[in-house]
């Protein structure tokens, strides 16, 4: 359950890529995707039209925890794997366990290297690596106020900590 012919570990992606790249135009995005919203949606899809084929680096659990704390991430690593390989601009999503997509951008040679415009290219790991092969970085503008974060601040504001008023509305049913 929740296996998708889309996630796959770094070996296996690099396999794929050399069997479909010729003549295709690989670009790289990356991040912890947790809770999925329109603005990593509406992020993706364009990240998709600055090529041919999307492949998502996706942080592990652990990396998550160290990178945004330990309440997170709120979605298991195996669950944000597969929604990300439901959308239909998404090619590949390749969970990795560094707290940077170095390694992984190393091995996977993308042509195109994509982050939110909350990234400045210059600050973008990858780009320099990415720009001496002859590829390019774009960071794309964010839509303002779309974040996990805001999600999450909009949950406890309506809900509580605790999800004690989903559970008493949902007569103890739960989501």
């Amino acid at each position: 359950m929740l296996e998708h012919p889309k996630i796959r570990d770094r070996s296996a992606a690099q396999v794929h890529l050399r069997r479909v790249r010729a003549g295709r135009t690989v670009v790289f995005t990356n991040g912890c995707f947790d809770l999925l919203h329109a603005g990593h949606v509406d992020l993706l899809a364009r990240a998709r039209d600055c090529g041919d084929l999307l492949v998502v680096g996706l942080n592990d659990d652990d990396s998550v925890r160290r990178l945004k704390g330990p309440t997170r991430p709120v979605t298991p690593l195996r669950e944000r794997a597969y929604v990300l390989a439901g959308l239909a601009c998404v090619d590949l999503v390749v969970p990795f366990a560094e707290d940077t997509p170095l390694a992984l951008i190393l091995a996977l040679e993308p042509d195109v290297l994509v982050k939110g415009g909350d990234w400045p290219v210059a600050a973008i790991v990858g780009a320099p690596q990415v720009t001496a092969r002859g590829g390019r970085v774009e960071s794309l503008p964010l839509i303002p106020g779309l974040s996990t974060t805001a999600v999450i601040e909009r949950i406890v504001a309506r809900y509580g900590k605790t999800g004690q008023k989903e559970n008493e509305a949902s007569g103890g049913r739960g989501a």
